[in-house]
């Protein structure tokens, strides 16, 4: 008897807790239909932007000029 008390003690913690928890989703939702925003939407995610292997290089090259730039004048301001 006493592992099914120890079953029912677990299972009385647990649907307390789920019981918690549905409030706090309650709240959730209820603070997200007073902001106007329907609290039901599913996130998605954005279609991923495909770079072309020119583009990659023009920015690649675009980014190494800029660092040299950027190294040049660190060398004029060091001496």
């Amino acid at each position: 008897m006493d592992i099914l008390s120890a079953i029912k003690r677990e299972e009385r913690k647990l649907e307390e807790q789920l019981a918690s928890i549905q409030r706090k989703l309650k709240g959730i939702k209820a603070a997200a239909e007073a902001m106007g925003r329907s609290a039901d939407k599913k996130v998605v995610k954005g279609a991923k932007h495909v770079l072309s292997a020119a583009a990659r290089a023009k920015i690649g090259k675009a980014a190494k000029k800029r660092w040299a730039k950027f190294r040049a004048e660190a060398k004029k301001i060091a001496r």
